[in-house]
C-alpha cells in the first residue's frame, strides 16, 4: 500500500463495527487529516523532503530527538527492543502520520525504533519548527493531543483484550485486523499489503517466533492462509473470526 491520499475524517456520530482486534477507528486517522486546511498546507511546507528505501530505519531507540517526520508514503513499523534483545511491534504508521512527536516534547530519547516496509517518502521537520507551528495554531495543537489520547486509548484497550486471549486467539485477531485495514482482494484470498516477518508477528502479540511459527504452520496445513517470502494470503477468513471469537465453533 503506497497510496499517498490522506482519508477523510469519519463522519460525525459514526461507530465502526468492532471486532476482537480491532482497536477502533479513532487511532487510525491520522495527523494530517485531522488538521485543517491551512494548518495542513504549513506543516506539509516545513522541513526536508526525504526518501528512504524498505528495510530503512528512520528513527532509532534511543537517540537524541532533533525533528519529526511526516509520513506522505509508503508504511513503517514502530518497534521497541527490551534488555534481553525481545523486539516488541507497538504499531504500523503509514501516509499522513506523524513520528518522532513524543520525544520532541519530553526532550527525552527516543523511546522506538522506526523502520520503512516498503519506499517511504516523508518530510523531516527539525524540532524548533515543529513546537513553532503548534505554538501558532491552537487547532493543530488540540489536534494533535485528540492524536495521541486516541493512540493511548488504542494501546490500553489492546493489552486488557490480549491479557485475556491465548497467543492463538491473539495471533487470529491480528490477521483479521490486518486484513481489515491492510487487505487486497485477489483471486486466492486476502492478501496482506504489509510485508511482515514471522518476528514481527511475533513482536506484535507477544509471543516468541517459534510458536507463531508453530501456529501459522498449522493453519497453513488447514488452509486458513498461504504464505510466501514476507507475503500472507488468508483464504479462509470464517476459521479465524472462529478462533479469535467472533463466530461461535461449529462441531468438529
Amino acid at each position: 500500500m503506497t497510496s499517498a491520499q490522506i482519508p477523510d475524517r469519519p463522519a460525525s456520530g459514526r461507530q465502526p463495527r468492532r471486532e476482537p482486534g480491532d482497536t477502533g477507528l479513532d487511532d487510525r486517522v491520522p495527523f494530517l487529516a485531522r488538521l485543517e486546511g491551512g494548518d495542513r498546507t504549513a506543516l506539509m511546507g516545513l522541513g526536508t523532503a526525504m526518501r528512504f528505501p524498505a528495510r530503512t530505519v528512520l528513527l532509532h531507540q534511543y537517540e537524541p530527538s532533533s525533528h519529526v517526520l511526516v509520513l506522505h508514503q509508503g508504511w513503517t513499523k514502530v518497534t521497541a527492543s527490551a534488555s534481553n534483545g525481545y523486539e516488541a511491534l507497538l504499531a504500523l504508521r503509514g501516509p499522513g502520520d506523524i513520528v518522532g512527536e513524543s520525544a520532541v516534547f519530553t526532550g527525552r530519547p527516543r523511546a522506538a525504533t522506526v523502520t520503512a516496509l516498503e519506499e517511504v517518502r516523508t518530510n523531516a521537520v527539525p524540532r524548533r519548527d515543529f513546537t513553532d507551528f503548534l505554538a501558532s495554531s491552537a487547532s493543530a495543537s488540540l489536534a494533535l493531543l485528540g492524536l495521541t489520547s486516541d493512540r493511548t486509548r488504542a494501546a490500553d484497550r489492546r493489552r486488557l483484550q490480549f491479557a485475556s486471549m491465548s497467543v492463538r486467539e491473539r495471533l487470529a485477531a491480528l490477521l483479521l485486523d490486518l486484513a481489515r485495514t491492510h487487505g487486497q482482494h485477489t483471486a486466492e484470498g486476502v492478501e496482506l499489503s504489509i510485508p511482515l516477518s514471522k518476528q514481527e508477528l511475533a513482536g506484535s502479540v507477544g509471543a516468541s517466533r517459534e510458536m507463531v511459527q508453530r501456529l501459522l504452520r498449522d493453519l497453513r496445513e488447514r488452509g486458513v492462509v498461504s504464505t510466501g517470502r514476507r507475503r500472507m494470503v488468508i483464504t479462509r477468513p470464517e476459521v479465524l473470526r472462529r478462533i479469535a471469537g467472533t463466530e461461535p465453533l461449529s462441531p468438529g
